[in-house]
């Protein structure tokens, strides 16, 4: 079976030309199509933006709210105290401290996906942004993460929201899904989250703004995209 499946899924990928761009439908299709790991492979997306981080108006940095979720689980952390830490936990955060948890992520426990702040807290937090800042978990005002609501924040990273930052080369990827979700559901979120970039322009970008669109699944095939079809009805 596992050879059956192997071959079937390089015919499918022999049949594709990733040299052509595509309708974002065609690729989710096929997309699902070569996906034959024993395990949910997760649907990324990556584009390539005309603009250069390094200046401090043309950074490209927010969240998103999929329609769909990402189909991953995340785990959340919170730094509050009192009350508001009591609301933390009845949101579902996994892991809700103040000191301790500072002093937890300095010994090297990591094990969450999103970080999330009260204000107060950031005198604490602060002092710990040389190890989230590089992982991109440092929470912030912009992002929603320094918030005295942490209940809507906590509940926001687990229903599917996506952070985004643009990298060196002007990059920007994240994971937008499973290739267990159907075609449509993937589509959806293509175009949310390219709507969300394209939102993000920052006011230093000169020229094409979105230079290339591109999805791929873990052990699948990279195949750009119509970046007409990718802003469709977004």
């Amino acid at each position: 079976m596992a050879a059956k499946n192997t071959k079937r899924r390089k015919g499918m990928m022999d049949k594709i030309d990733r040299s052509t761009e595509v309708a974002v439908e065609d690729a989710v299709k096929a997309l699902k199509e070569c996906a034959s790991a024993k395990f949910d492979e997760t649907v990324e997306i990556s584009m390539n933006l005309g603009i250069d981080p390094r200046h401090s108006d043309q950074q490209v940095r927010g969240v998103v709210q999929l329609p769909h979720g990402t189909g991953k689980t995340v785990r959340v952390a919170v730094f509050a105290k009192g009350d508001k830490a009591d609301e933390a936990k009845a949101a579902g955060a996994d892991i809700v401290g103040a000191e301790d948890l500072a002093e937890r992520i300095q010994g090297g426990e990591m094990n969450f996906d999103r970080c999330v702040a009260t204000p107060d807290m950031m005198a604490i937090v602060g002092r710990l942004g040389k190890v989230l800042g590089p992982r991109g978990l440092m929470p912030n005002p912009k992002l929603g993460t320094v918030t005295p609501d942490v209940e809507t924040a906590v509940k926001a990273a687990k229903g599917g929201e996506v952070t985004f930052r643009a990298e060196k080369a002007g990059v920007v990827h994240a994971g937008i899904g499973k290739a267990s979700f159907s075609e449509e559901q993937l589509a959806d979120n293509v175009r949310a989250f390219v709507k969300a970039i394209s939102n993000a322009k920052p006011s230093g970008a000169k020229g094409t703004y979105i230079k290339k669109v591109s999805v791929s699944s873990t052990m699948g095939p990279g195949m750009s995209l119509e970046i007409g079809s990718a802003t469709d009805a977004a």
